[in-house]
């Protein structure tokens, strides 16, 4: 055990102390504020205050931690060694810079409550973090941090000893549309007949034929696959469906068809399920409750994780109404724009809830990448993508992290624009584990 010393404990020192030693570095520590006690203490131990006591591992601290509230803090990142930090400290620091203030910074996603320009979802942009801004969003920055201050922490304490983590990888599926053709009302089969004829789409006209007089498979319906190789990597899955009603950006099977029903309650029986909450839920808690209670309806067992739809999350509300329905897990942190780490951790962390100044019970569970990201966005092509995904593997892979990656079973169809794209799935596999 390690023994801190801090002027003042609050809920913001508990919270990210306990991230970085209990979940990171798997330490378990304790707090006083009594000077006596601290220098009667025989084991290893640093105080986290604003003057050192002695000649004990003395970590400056930063005041951001012993705030409440809001500020807007001037962020100017430096380098420790070669990695990049900021909130630095004086000389008598043994890390030069507040690591704990810096983590907790980037970890209750303090940025995102500070004014900014949101993208045309409403979202916050990757462009606007400074995690983009200062070249370190592919780096799990606070688990970096946490093992070169553990280093630092040994130095001082050579009989220190301390366990290792072991690396572990989650796939998550994305149901946006569980079919191609197949199981749409009768007034958008039509609609999708006349928009590919007037488009000139032949081949997607005879597809759309061939697949509703069962010629030819839904290209869309990969989960047979999808669990194939669930079995064979033995790989922790998981399922987000979107089932809300149809809009502009809703566009699934709707959740009244018995087929899309008897799909999600065979996903469950392989695999676990979770709640994609469609686009207009980020604000609306009456809607996300109503398409909780459906999913909860179909599986007959209560949903206790989701992904927000096209990442709408806006912070603390989404949250919020999260933690109102009981949702324990959250799979929305990360950028549909860009690959790397939002919250600058591979770690799942609990949500710091920033307006109450509280630890919350929902906990974050940050992806590295998606699919549509790499195909999308960053036009790369399915060698390209590989190579980045092994890049962002083996970051994680250096920190010991949970490497997690958004697909959806649309990409395993190889079909239109997903050409390619089930060998980068089965690929992707396989460097992981």
């Amino acid at each position: 055990m390690i023994l801190i010393y801090t002027h003042k404990v609050t809920p913001r020192v508990r919270y990210i102390f306990k991230h970085i030693f209990t979940r990171i570095l798997q330490i378990p520590i304790d707090f006083t504020g009594k000077v006596e006690e601290f220098v009667a203490y025989n084991g290893s131990k640093f105080s986290y205050t604003n003057v050192a006591l002695g000649k004990e591992f003395f970590v400056k601290s930063n005041e951001l931690l012993f705030q409440q509230g809001i500020k807007d803090f001037e962020i100017n990142v430096q380098k420790w060694e070669d990695t990049p930090c900021f909130f630095l400290t004086n000389e008598q620091s043994e890390v030069p810079f507040d690591i704990f203030a810096a983590s907790f910074y980037l970890i209750s996603r303090y940025e995102e409550y500070l004014p900014h320009i949101k993208d045309a979802h409403g979202r916050f942009s990757a462009t606007e973090s400074i995690a983009f801004k200062n070249n370190f969003l592919e780096k799990p920055l606070v688990d970096i941090w946490a093992y070169k201050f553990l280093k630092t922490l040994k130095a001082k304490f050579p009989n220190f000893e301390s366990p290792t983590r072991k690396y572990q990888y989650i796939s998550t599926i994305d149901v946006d549309n569980a079919f191609a053709y197949k199981h749409k009302s009768f007034a958008r089969t039509i609609g999708g007949f006349l928009k590919d004829i007037s488009q000139f789409k032949i081949f997607t006209v005879w597809d759309r034929f061939a697949v509703l007089t069962n010629i030819k498979k839904d290209p869309f319906d990969t989960f047979k696959t999808i669990i194939e190789y669930k079995k064979t990597h033995k790989v922790r899955t998981i399922f987000f469906f979107l089932i809300g009603d149809y809009t502009t950006f809703d566009t699934n099977v709707s959740a009244s068809k018995t087929k899309f029903k008897l799909l999600i309650k065979d996903m469950v029986d392989y695999a676990r399920v979770g709640l994609h909450p469609s686009y207009y839920t980020m604000n609306n808690g009456v809607l996300l409750k109503k398409e909780k209670e459906r999913l909860e309806s179909i599986i007959n067992m209560p949903i206790k994780r989701s992904r927000q739809h096209f990442l709408r999350v806006s912070l603390p509300e989404t949250y919020q109404k999260l933690i109102d329905l009981e949702i324990e897990e959250d799979y929305s942190m990360g950028y549909a724009s860009h690959t790397g780490f939002r919250a600058s951790t591979c770690t799942p962390f609990y949500f710091y809830d920033l307006d109450f100044e509280i630890q919350t019970p929902l906990k974050i569970f940050p992806f590295a990448l998606i699919d549509s990201t790499l195909n999308d966005y960053m036009k790369l092509t399915a060698k390209q993508s590989l190579g980045k995904i092994r890049d962002l593997k083996n970051e994680v892979k250096s920190v010991n992290g949970v490497f997690i990656t958004v697909f959806h079973n649309e990409s395993l169809s190889n079909y239109q624009r997903w050409k390619g794209w089930k060998r980068v799935y089965n690929s992707m596999l396989k460097i992981v584990k």
